[in-house]
Order: structure tokens, then sequence, then C-alpha cells
């Protein structure tokens, strides 16, 4: 049986677990991510949320990462900063950014090169070092210069790679070459101390590929459930502001990226295409942001669409609590390889939600157990436009909906939860 997230007998555990050079008193926690704050992205957000809590809690915390933002490659950060009781140290690597695989490419090969130099400056003997997985296979990446180091190391894996890319047939990421990304990923999984994954899923992907089980840890993603909170249509600002209080909104949120789609959504919008109270609400970017729009404009939709920037995270409480419902989707294939993580802001704004994925996946399942939406295999755009005619009339529903996904966040998945659980690894690492 898989460990489910991390507790106070995995910490146990992991403590008869820990191998190489015990750490001495005053052992840094070194992250490595190519996006930090005051990057808004959410795999940087959950990271300066985890490395800000432990400097406040006195821990000595650095984190390598790029210059860059995740929307602006152009952007120039500055090299060295000391933030909130973090030292962030940015490295410089290339510029192409994300709109093309080939210059993507680069700006990952050019990080792992940065990031290799920095580990054997910076690290020292007893050091965690934590690997999360942008740029993917960063692990692997700087494997070697761990264990010249004599740190220890942890994979934070948001998603798993090369696997999404073979399942979204990123060109050349097959045959012969996936499998050597495979076998040099797995040396990284089974050399590190501990390899933190944000699903069940994926830990059980993980142990099918040989990683011993003591060494998996569920620890799922979080947001700021604090400052993110139910707030009625009728007190958020931002529904005034872009002219939607008469309007039933179905926002989605975040990244647009690869491993989701709007076919069904888009879809559904042509069934509602008459009706003058829907309103389609985009809040975002990612790679397949222009695609959308283009659709949109060639099928005559753009009456029902509004699109909307990324907001700041001051912004958030406001932002997720403009939609009546909001809708996520992840492609079935990648079940397992990584789970939107959005699902925890949408159930902290206490907002129903519309899971267009696999009808038996993760989060499917979770939101069948709690009742809190509704789950649409893709494709099926007729569902999904018969959901939002029926959310749209009988409001009482949304609102239990959107109750129980606020409880069931508290219970199992709030941010003091996870931090938790993140300092009990750290505790048992450093026994």
């Amino acid at each position: 049986m898989l460990r489910g997230p991390f507790s106070e007998e995995t910490a146990l555990s992991l403590k008869g677990n820990s191998r190489g050079v015990r750490p001495a008193h005053g052992e840094s926690i070194i992250f490595v991510n190519r996006y930090f704050y005051p990057d808004h992205s959410a795999t940087s957000q959950i990271l300066s949320d985890l490395a800000f809590h432990l400097a406040a809690s006195g821990r000595s915390v650095r984190v390598l990462t790029s210059r860059q933002r995740y929307d602006d490659p152009s952007a120039e950060l500055p090299e060295v900063e000391a933030r909130n009781g973090v030292l962030i140290t940015r490295l410089a690597t290339t510029r192409f950014g994300r709109s093309r695989l080939v210059g993507r490419a680069f700006d990952y090969l050019s990080f792992y090169q940065a990031a290799r130099r920095s580990v054997l400056a910076y690290a020292n003997p007893g050091d965690v070092v934590v690997a999360k997985t942008d740029p993917p296979l960063l692990g692997a990446a700087i494997l070697g210069a761990t264990r010249r180091r004599g740190v220890r190391l942890v994979n934070w894996l948001q998603d798993i790679y090369p696997e999404v890319a073979v399942e979204l047939g990123v060109p050349l990421v097959k045959g012969p070459i996936a499998q050597s990304l495979m076998r040099a990923r797995d040396m990284s999984l089974r050399s590190a101390e501990a390899n933190i994954v944000v699903g069940e899923g994926m830990a059980e992907v993980l142990l099918a590929r040989g990683v011993r089980q003591e060494r998996i840890h569920v620890i799922c993603n979080w947001c700021d459930d604090e400052e993110i909170r139910p707030v009625p249509g009728n007190e958020n600002p931002l529904r005034r502001e872009w002219l939607l209080e008469d309007r039933f909104v179905v926002g989605y949120s975040g990244n647009l990226g690869r491993g989701h789609e709007f076919d069904t959504a888009l879809s559904a919008a042509e069934c509602l295409r008459g009706d003058p109270r829907i309103v389609f609400l985009f809040i975002g970017g990612g790679h397949k942001l222009d695609e959308l729009k283009r659709h949109v404009s060639e099928r005559n939709l753009g009456h029902l669409f509004r699109f909307m920037q990324y907001q700041d995270t001051d912004a958030l409480k406001h932002s997720l609590a403009v939609p009546d419902v909001h809708w996520f989707s992840l492609k079935p294939e990648l079940e397992g390889l990584m789970v939107p993580s959005k699902f925890y802001g949408i159930a902290a704004a206490g907002r129903a939600m519309i899971a267009v994925t696999s009808e038996d996946g993760e989060l499917a399942r979770l939101i069948r157990l709690h009742r809190c939406g509704e789950v649409i295999a893709p494709g099926n755009a007729e569902q999904f436009a018969a959901a939002l005619r029926r959310f749209s009339v009988h409001g009482e529903e949304l609102q239990r909906m959107g109750l129980r996904a606020r409880r069931m966040l508290e219970a199992h998945f709030s941010r003091n939860q996870a931090l938790r659980r993140w300092q009990l690894l750290f505790e048992a690492l450093s026994s």
C-alpha cells in the first residue's frame, strides 16, 4: 500500500533510511527551480510559500532560480537578493522563452548547466538540495553535483517526465531517446533521499518504475487558503469592474498548456451561443491561449468569451471568486503524470468545479466523493452545456457544491497541513 500524505509515521520511517553524510547544525536547504518570487506562476508561488515558511521557522534557505518570469523571458530580476530570510541566487541562462520547443530546450540546457555549477559552488556536505521539475529532469541533471558535494537530494515532482512529453507527442522525445531519459530520471529517483509527488497516481507511477516505497511521499500542492476565501458575487469588486454582475460566469484560471484541452468547453459554448446569461471568462495565459482565441473568433463566439491577464497574487482572492463555476481539464493520458494545481484555489474560493478529464482520474474521484462539482469526459460538450444550463438556474445547488469544496480543502488540503508535512520531512532528514 502506498504512503499517503507525509505524516509523523512516515517521518519516523524516513529517519531510519537517511544515508550519507549526517547534517551539521545549521544545515542549509537549497531549492532549485527556474521560477521563484516574485514570479506568479503556480510552481513559483508554491515554492515561495514553502521557502519563506521554512526561513521564518529558523531554517537556512537558499533558492537557485533564473532571472526571468514565467511569462516574460526578457525580465531581468536581481542576480542576488535576500527576501523574507531566503537568499535568492538567480542564474544567467538563455532567454528564448516558452513559445517554441527548440528555444525552450536551449533554456532548459543552460539552466541545467548553471544549476550544476551553482550546486557545486554553494552546497556543503549535509545540506539538502530539493530539485523541482522546472525544467523537467532537473534532479537527474544535478545528481552528479549533489554526489560530489556530499549533499542529499530530494526530488519534488510536479509532473513526471519524459512520460508527459511522450504522451503529448513532443518531437524527438520518443523511442531510444525517451528510454535513455527515463533511465537517467529513474537513477535520480532511486538515489534521492526522498521523492515528493503531488498525487497518489504519481506515487503509483514511481513505484512501478522501481523506486522504493519508503522513498515515495505524497504532499499535495496548496494555495493560500487563509487569503483566498469564498466571496459573495455582490461583494466582489472585480465582478463589478469587469461588468459581469448580471452574467452567469464560467471561469478558467491559470495556465492553458499542452496537457489541457479546451475543445469540450468551446463546443459547449457553441451549444449555448444564444443564451445571453452565460459568459466564459478566461484569466491567465499559456501555450494554447492564442489557439483558443483564434477558434473563438473563427466560430463567432466572441460575445461569449472574456479574456483577462494573469492577476497578481493579492488579487487572487477576488479573481478566483468572480466565476460562478470553474472548469479545468487534464488529458486522460496524463492521469498519474500531473495534477492540476488550480483545483486547490477553486476549492479555497468555495466554488463548484467542472472537471473535463478521465472519469476515473484522481481529481474526478475527489469531486465525486465530496460532491463539489461535475466530471465530464473530454468531448462530451452536450453534458458540459447541460450542466451549465442547470447550474445557471439552480444557484442553490451550485452554492452547496462550493461549500463542500471549501470543507474538503480545510479537511485535507490546507496550506498549513502541507507545510507541516514538509517540516516533518526536513526534521526526519536532519535526525
